[in-house]
């Protein structure tokens, strides 16, 4: 991308228009970072352009996301602008689907905690170069974790489309065609044994749950299983063992009744 930008900004670098911007909250030299760097929203806005919203509409979303990012962001950590700013326009895009496009509604109260997880995840995801953990979440925006998963299973169920993948016609490494074909359910025919299992698992102890959740929910290995809980990994291994014995005896003798 060019280092700099048109009248009256032609001559002057990308890294002058962020000294005065940063130095001086400089109006100018903000306009000409934001013009700078409107090929890399125009970009974004085109991604999902016909999908279901026009591409104006689409344009004036990225473009508020890009003023955003410019406003956030530190030039002084010597990381790229575009870095920063791709995630901050794609949660502008993100928001305005489920404002504007999405048709399930969702109580207000969740509706409110969902901008906070959003904007919590991207901030987190900058820092930590991976998307956080539910309980890192619920730290950051100051909510319970069982909060967190609320929003997090209303935003699933409200979206009528992935802006994860993109449409048809992207290149081949960013497309994920498979997102947009449906396909029947398998798991359906997990239903009995789903609710067969909620019913022993009282037989269990709240430890010995929580184990099987951060194993088989949130498939962590045993490795990590065994820091979070404070103890060895052959003790969680043994743990996992036992507790799948209880449940096992527990669902035949109740299938026996």
């Amino acid at each position: 991308m060019s280092a700099t930008v048109s009248e009256p900004h032609r001559g002057v670098s990308e890294r002058e228009l962020w000294s005065r911007f940063t130095e001086h909250r400089d109006q100018a030299s903000r306009a000409g970072l934001v013009e700078l760097y409107m090929p890399l929203a125009r970009r974004m806005a085109s991604r999902y352009a016909g999908v279901s919203e026009p591409y104006d509409d689409l344009l004036q979303v990225a473009s508020l996301g890009l003023l955003n990012a410019v406003d956030r962001f530190d030039a002084s950590r010597g990381t790229p602008f575009a870095g920063f700013a791709k995630p901050t326009i794609l949660g502008e895009l993100k928001r305005y689907f489920r404002d504007k496009v999405w048709t399930v509604r969702v109580p207000r109260s969740v509706h409110d905690r969902m901008g906070e997880v959003e904007k919590a995840t991207e901030k987190l995801t900058l820092e930590h170069g991976r998307p956080p953990s539910v309980e890192q979440l619920a730290e950051e925006v100051g909510i319970e974790a069982a909060e967190v998963l609320e929003v997090l299973e209303a935003q699933h169920n409200r979206k009528p489309l992935s802006l994860d993948a993109p449409p048809v016609g992207e290149d081949p490494e960013d497309a994920s065609g498979s997102e947009w074909v449906g396909r029947a359910d398998g798991n359906y025919e997990l239903v009995e044994d789903r609710i067969a299992m909620e019913s022993v698992l009282p037989v269990l102890g709240e430890r010995e749950r929580e184990v099987l959740r951060l194993r088989f929910a949130e498939e962590l290995p045993q490795t990590e299983i065994a820091l979070r809980i404070g103890c060895s990994q052959m003790h969680i291994s043994r743990l996992l063992r036992r507790s799948l014995d209880k449940l096992r005896d527990a669902a035949e003798d109740s299938s026996a009744a």
